[in-house]
C-alpha cells in the first residue's frame, strides 16, 4: 500500500514517532473513551492505531485529504465507515456524534485556531480536547493573565475549559519536519454552565480589547462604547484581565450601551 504524501497546501506534517503518538492518546483520561471521539486529521493513522486499541465504537476520523482517508479505509477495512473525507470546520458534527463527545488530533497548524473556535461553538457538548499545535499557539491557549502570549483564545477557551500544557514535541518527530516546535495541550470542560454576562457581548469585548492590546481598555473599547464610561478595569490592558475580570467588564459595557454612560 502506497504511503500517504504530506501536502503543503493542507499544512500536513505527519507524526511518525509512535512514543509521542501514544502519549497524546494517553492524554485523554480513561473516562473520555466511554464517549464518542472525533480525530481531526488522522493522516497516516499514527494516533489512530492507539485510539482503536481503546475505542471499539463511536470513533470517527475526519480528514480533508482524500488520499489519507482512502489509506485508512484500506488499513482498517472493518472500520472503513469511521473515516470521513470532509472539512471538520464545515462538517455538522452534531449529526455524527452523541453528546458529550471528545476531540483529539495532530491539528494542521494553519487551521488550529479555527478548530478551537469551532470547539467553542460546541462547548456545551465537548468534554475533552487533546491536540497538538504549534508550540507558541499551545502556550498561548494555556497562558495565564499578565503574559504577552495571553490573548483572545486564552480568555475565550479558559472561560469554559480547564487547560493543561502537557509536553513539547521536537520537529524531528514529524515528516516533513516543521520549522517550529510543537506542543500538546488538554482542555477539560469546566463547571461553568453560563457566564454571568451576555456571552455574545463577552466575545465582542474580549476581541475588541485585544485588537489594540498595547492600549488601555479605555481606548481599545471605544469602538463599542456608546458614551463615557468609568471603571477601574479600563485603566488596564486586555492581557492583564482574568476571565472573571472580563465578565465584570462585559456587564459594565452592557450598562454603557444601554444608558450611554
Amino acid at each position: 500500500m502506497q504511503a500517504v504524501r504530506a501536502k503543503k497546501h493542507l499544512g500536513q506534517h505527519f507524526l511518525h514517532d509512535k512514543h509521542i503518538a501514544e502519549r497524546i492518546v494517553e492524554g485523554l483520561p480513561a473516562d473520555a473513551y466511554q464517549n464518542d471521539l472525533i480525530e481531526i486529521g488522522p493522516g497516516t493513522g499514527v494516533l489512530t492505531q492507539f485510539i482503536l486499541q481503546k475505542k471499539q465504537s463511536g470513533f470517527f476520523g475526519l480528514d480533508l485529504d482524500e488520499e489519507s482517508i482512502n489509506y485508512l479505509k484500506q488499513t482498517y477495512p472493518d472500520r472503513a465507515e469511521s473515516f470521513i473525507f470532509c472539512d471538520f470546520l464545515k462538517y455538522p458534527v452534531e449529526t455524527l456524534v452523541k453528546a458529550p463527545f471528545n476531540i483529539i488530533g495532530n491539528f494542521p497548524y494553519n487551521i488550529s485556531s479555527q478548530i478551537m473556535f469551532k470547539v467553542l461553538e460546541h462547548k456545551n457538548n465537548v468534554k475533552y480536547v487533546v491536540g497538538m499545535f504549534q508550540k507558541e499557539v499551545a502556550r498561548r491557549i494555556a497562558e495565564k493573565p499578565g503574559s504577552k502570549e495571553y490573548g483572545i483564545l486564552s480568555v475565550l477557551l479558559q472561560a469554559w475549559f480547564d487547560i493543561d500544557y502537557l509536553f513539547t514535541v521536537q520537529a524531528g518527530s514529524f515528516n516533513p519536519p516543521p520549522k517550529v516546535l510543537s506542543g500538546v495541550i488538554r482542555l477539560k470542560r469546566n463547571a461553568v454552565d453560563k457566564l454571568d454576562c451576555d456571552e455574545k457581548l463577552f466575545f465582542q469585548v474580549v476581541k475588541t480589547g485585544f485588537n489594540q492590546r498595547r492600549k488601555t481598555l479605555r481606548n481599545a473599547l471605544k469602538p463599542i462604547l456608546k458614551g463615557p464610561m468609568e471603571h477601574a478595569l479600563l485603566d488596564k490592558r486586555a492581557e492583564q484581565l482574568s476571565v472573571a475580570d472580563f465578565v465584570v467588564l462585559t456587564q459594565e459595557v452592557l450598562k454603557n450601551q444601554t444608558t450611554g454612560s
